[in-house]
């Protein structure tokens, strides 16, 4: 007997008596199907199947096994921890082992058993329910940063400590920061600190045509429009219990904002094509690298629905911004890149290190990720180099670079920065500049001294 599963299972086969017979027999599961790799893809992205069993031949080319690797590697690509069991001919042991080799959790041959299939996939849900666990302790297990996301900066641990006293609340929170700050990251970790039981859905309103927008976020009634072949539920119905991130909300079309904005008063939604009202229980959260208040003053965001959504405003600084991040997180990446390349021998060479530290990140921490990933798949040696980054040196080449890890050179430079601030704010007052930086007044005129600052005598006294 199979225990309750939260996500469901998909199943893809073009053979459709064949679908027909791997469903009844895998009746115990909850099953979502495909007949090909493109119906696969919008299945896996609405339902997010924790297993995924699946035939190499694929249309358009049933007899060629290309479509059914592109599968694989996209299905990973969407996520990693999924597992997927590939079903194969008798005589088909080489590609067999080449999507265990790309990430496949197990193959079977066909003609398959009933029963040794159904044991394969509970054997892969209680796997990947056992790592999904695992991530939840790991998080519990260090508390001071939220979930996985990976910072030492003041700020974003200020951000995480607020993300932790809104989570047991139902506020809806605004997450507003450049594109690839983060934001998915932190809206993850609001909804594992909370009490919610459901899911956490994400949608992206800029990656779906406003024709199909609507039909995503609030469902449809079988024969509402042409295709709808069986009623739908939609991403805000799924989210039901737990939370639901809109990402890019800046990008929502105006009519599906005042419906929005009525689901956010209200609390129920009417699918397409439908009449009846469904009450939902849900936190949004919603995200976007846009100035929302220069979009209402330009009329394209409803002022109504930013009040809605901005109960709780958290502003995510970009990694520039963030002391110390680039190279913490470099490593971390690197870590995990490392480990999934089987090289646990890479390492950043001090080069490396300092071209990190002075690159602006204009895509932020995904650029970042990315960067460190391609590293770790293409660099022939064990430390990477500056050509294995791909960054210029030239942005790191700032005069004093070398002695940025002394210590006395940093606290100098951060004393005289500190004490010119203060004497310029109190307009040279020693009295009021001493009590800015929380010094005595000799303490102050020992400071200037050894660092050499040249005041006037007025307001000294």
């Amino acid at each position: 007997m199979t225990t309750p599963r939260t996500q469901p299972l998909l199943i893809v086969e073009d053979d459709l008596a064949l679908q027909k017979q791997i469903k009844w027999s895998l009746d115990g599961f909850e099953s979502v199907l495909a007949d090909d790799a493109t119906s696969a893809v919008l299945q896996f992205r609405r339902h997010a199947p924790a297993v995924v069993t699946m035939d190499l031949g694929l249309p358009p080319d049933q007899d060629s096994v290309t479509e059914g690797f592109k599968l694989l590697e996209k299905l990973l690509e969407l996520d990693p921890g999924v597992k997927v069991i590939v079903l194969t001919g008798q005589n088909d042991q080489s590609n067999a082992l080449r999507a265990i080799r790309m990430g496949a959790y197990d193959f079977l041959a066909k003609p398959v058993d009933p029963d040794v299939l159904a044991l394969t996939v509970e054997r892969a849900f209680r796997l990947y329910e056992l790592q999904q666990e695992n991530r939840r302790l790991q998080a519990m297990s260090h508390p001071d940063v939220l979930g996985g996301l990976v910072t030492r900066d003041e700020r974003m641990l200020k951000i995480c400590r607020t993300i932790e006293k809104v989570a047991p609340s139902n506020a809806t929170v605004l997450l507003l920061g450049e594109s690839g700050t983060g934001k998915e990251v932190l809206a993850q970790g609001l909804h594992d600190a909370s009490r919610r039981k459901g899911r956490f859905v994400a949608i992206n309103c800029a990656a779906i045509p406003e024709s199909l927008l609507e039909s995503e976020l609030f469902g449809y009634e079988k024969g509402a429009f042409t295709g709808a072949s069986k009623t739908t539920v939609g991403k805000i119905e799924t989210a039901h219990g737990g939370t639901l991130m809109l990402d890019e909300i800046g990008d929502l079309p105006q009519p599906l904002q005042a419906k929005l904005l009525r689901f956010l008063q209200e609390r129920t939604i009417e699918r397409v094509g439908g009449r009846q009202e469904i009450p939902i229980d849900v936190r949004v959260v919603g995200a976007t690298h846009q100035d929302l208040k220069q979009l209402i003053a330009q009329g394209r965001f409803r002022e109504d629905l930013y009040y809605r959504l901005a109960e709780i405003v958290v502003e995510i600084p970009p990694l520039r911004e963030r002391q110390g991040d680039p190279v913490l997180l470099a490593h971390a990446f690197l870590k995990r890149y490392a480990t999934e390349q089987r090289r646990p021998q890479l390492s950043l060479s001090e080069e490396a290190i300092r071209l990190i530290e002075a690159h602006a990140w204009p895509g932020n921490v995904r650029e970042l990720q990315n960067l460190i990933k391609r590293a770790a798949i293409m660099a022939d040696g064990d430390r990477l180099a500056a050509e294995d980054l791909g960054l210029h040196a030239a942005a790191a080449a700032q005069e004093g670079d070398e002695a940025i890890l002394d210590l006395r050179t940093v606290r100098e430079r951060a004393e005289r920065q500190a004490v010119l601030l203060a004497l310029a704010r109190a307009d040279g007052n020693i009295v009021r500049a001493a009590e800015m930086l929380g010094v005595s007044r000799p303490t102050l005129y020992d400071l200037i001294n050894r660092l050499q600052i040249k005041t006037s005598s007025q307001g000294a006294h």
